[in-house]
């Protein structure tokens, strides 16, 4: 198991039995292979939220704002009419190859994407109430740990996370 899932499972135990998706079928529909971090990290918790604040996106989520593929296809659109509406695109999404991909949002509108470039994934954040972006050079679980767990991420947008328990993770699927 990836060494920071690991630390993850261990502060913050899953809540539901490990359930499978058809991951195939998801990158087809995305048309990219997903990070084995995150595959592993929604096989074992299923979508949901961390600590009140971080909602990991999860295919086929019954609530349409935390799956997947429906959140993908919203926040395309929605960066699009950022950069139209004249907010300036920051170069890393300018590079050729590079796309974004959404994998988790938070409560305060914020949205956590891969930056993906050929080779090279890294994890993005988009201040939901303003036009920050910030470049984290770690996987969705890393970056998880080092907001949560461990507070050891350089970050505006997530400096006041608490990373004293206890922490806690609720499944989706107790939301709907």
């Amino acid at each position: 198991m990836h060494p920071a899932l690991a630390h993850l499972t261990r502060a913050i135990p899953p809540t539901d039995a490990p359930r499978a998706h058809d991951w195939a079928r998801v990158e087809e529909e995305l048309a990219t292979i997903l990070p084995s971090d995150y595959k592993r990290l929604v096989d074992l918790y299923g979508g949901g939220l961390f600590d009140d604040a971080i909602w990991v996106l999860e295919p086929d989520c019954p609530n349409k704002h935390y799956d997947l593929a429906s959140e993908n296809h919203v926040r395309a659109e929605a960066q699009q009419g950022l950069w139209t509406g004249g907010e300036p695109k920051p170069s890393e999404l300018d590079e050729t190859g590079s796309r974004t991909i959404a994998w988790a949002v938070t409560e305060n509108g914020d949205c956590l994407y891969w930056l993906a470039r050929p080779g090279q994934w890294t994890v993005a954040v988009k201040e939901g109430r303003g036009r920050e972006w910030e470049f984290h050079a770690r996987s969705c679980a890393e970056f998880l740990r080092s907001v949560l767990l461990t507070g050891d991420a350089e970050s505006d947008v997530f400096y006041d996370f608490p990373t004293e328990g206890p922490h806690e993770f609720a499944s989706s699927s107790s939301f709907v």
